[in-house]
């Protein structure tokens, strides 16, 4: 298994690739910090080639281990490049209902809860207690961080961030490339490409639109 990130979320990662006891020959990618060659002592791939090597040798799953929901697109096609294949890595300590549908390349985190009828989307970072209820969609390459709540119904665009601990009411719509801030009550829709903080939310600042498809 290949972690495509060696840095913060890299390392929560790490205890969801030992609850799945998949750590044998794992190593980690990391093509910026030219210093950081080891993660726990766990090599770290420093460019497309040598992950090529190693995904003809050991296989080619990888799942994603940053944040960022544009870095996380961005690690995908990269790696998908070098002859990969983007998996879902769920903790078993989260709960997956049996109608839930989780899609490619997702990372559920230990304590998160996906509710029947819920679709989390590709590339999807769904953080520690986190929860997606009924008939909800996140759409592709969102975070959802620790202990944010998404209440039945609800739809998050791609490539949004819902900050810790933030609640979308029920039926709320947020866009495209959408950022939440920590705490936030969502009453009403957010239109794509905003900043929204505050209970509750209201959008302060545009963001600069970016294409996730």
């Amino acid at each position: 298994m290949l972690i495509a990130g060696a840095k913060g979320f890299a390392k929560q990662l790490l205890d969801v690739v030992f609850q799945l006891g998949l750590e044998e020959g794992l190593v980690f990618y990391d093509d910026y910090d030219p210093e950081l060659t080891a993660l726990f002592g766990f090599p770290v791939l420093k460019s497309p080639e040598e992950a090529d090597a190693y995904f003809k040798s050991h296989g080619p799953d990888f799942a994603l281990g940053t944040g960022n929901p544009r870095i996380r697109k961005m690690m995908k096609e990269r790696l998908e490049k070098a002859g990969g294949n983007c998996v879902s890595l769920v903790s078993p300590l989260a709960r997956i209902a049996k109608f839930a549908e989780i899609r490619k390349g997702a990372c559920i985190m230990t304590g998160a809860i996906v509710e029947n009828d819920a679709v989390i989307g590709e590339g999807v970072l769904l953080n520690l207690n986190a929860l997606v209820c009924h008939d909800s969609r996140v759409g592709d390459f969102v975070e959802i961080s620790p202990g944010a709540v998404l209440t039945g119904g609800c739809h998050v665009g791609d490539g949004s961030f819902i900050g810790a601990g933030a609640v979308i009411n029920p039926g709320v719509r947020v866009g495209n490339n959408v950022v939440v801030g920590s705490g936030a009550a969502v009453t009403r829709d957010i239109e794509e490409n905003s900043l929204a903080v505050g209970v509750p939310a209201v959008v302060i600042k545009k963001r600069d639109p970016v294409v996730f498809h």
